[in-house]
């Protein structure tokens, strides 16, 4: 199915964002259209502004829908992922932890579909690094093949660190996000016992997995991922394993590389 052509809902209804969920719903079960747009907000979607649609049209100037269909294609291919609808939309300004921790993008990744929320001005690269992450997320889910309930907090923290390694694996180093240079190797190490071992077993509907991963309160911020990032690449150089390797593995396996 791939590539869904969102450019046109935008030109008909940038401003009307309840008419664009409408379309979505067919995507998805026992949700109405006002609970899913603010479902999406909450992962880096638009919020009409007055100028809005000069970002739409700045994003088909940049051709975002052909690029990202061609590099889908590739990393299909190279992880041998599953064929799902792809949704592009402006990402919100005005949220400034996209803008602090995601270099102004973000996406939010499915079983079964894929949604990107990009700025404006957005380079190649970064947008290939998005759809990097968010893809290798939906390749990690397809071949683990659980219940939503049934991940835990070790399998979120090594699926963003599998994620974030693919965008150096496969984008390159300069194009990872901020987050992964946050914290030296040893204060990694510190975190790893101190939080997210004594909480590893912590399922994906506990308030704290949300929590921990994104590391909200009084928690390091970006936590889980940092660890994340971190473990894999730990892995990868300890073991000398390739990453195209590593992502034959299942999370259980993986897991337990971590710990040998």
């Amino acid at each position: 199915m791939s590539i869904i052509h969102t450019d046109r809902w935008l030109e008909e209804d940038y401003h009307q964002p309840l008419n664009i969920s409408k379309k979505l719903l067919k995507y998805f079960e026992d949700v109405t259209a006002a609970e899913l747009y603010d479902y999406l907000i909450m992962h880096g979607m638009y919020r009409p502004v007055r100028d809005g649609k000069g970002t739409v049209e700045k994003l088909k100037t940049l051709d975002c829908w052909n690029i990202v269909l061609a590099e889908w294609k590739r990393l299909k291919k190279l992880w041998n992922g599953p064929d799902i609808p792809i949704f592009i939309f402006p990402s919100d300004k005005y949220n400034n932890q996209i803008k602090r921790d995601f270099k102004g993008k973000a996406g939010v990744a499915f079983k079964d579909k894929l949604f990107l929320f990009l700025p404006e001005d957005i380079e190649v690269n970064e947008m290939k690094a998005l759809l990097t992450h968010e893809y290798n997320h939906i390749c990690v889910l397809s071949k683990n093949n659980r219940k939503d309930d049934q991940y835990t907090l070790l399998d979120s923290v090594l699926i963003e660190g599998l994620a974030e390694s693919a965008v150096k694996s496969v984008v390159g180093k300069e194009y990872t996000s901020s987050w992964t240079s946050y914290y030296t190797d040893k204060e990694l190490e510190t975190f790893l016992n101190n939080f997210i071992i004594p909480n590893k077993e912590v399922k994906k509907s506990e308030k704290d997995h949300m929590k921990l991963l994104y590391g909200k309160g009084f928690y390091p911020k970006m936590l889980g991922y940092c660890v994340g990032y971190y473990l894999i690449q730990k892995i990868l150089k300890e073991k000398k394993i390739t990453y195209r390797a590593l992502m034959s593995k299942s999370l259980s396996e993986i897991a337990k590389l971590s710990f040998e």
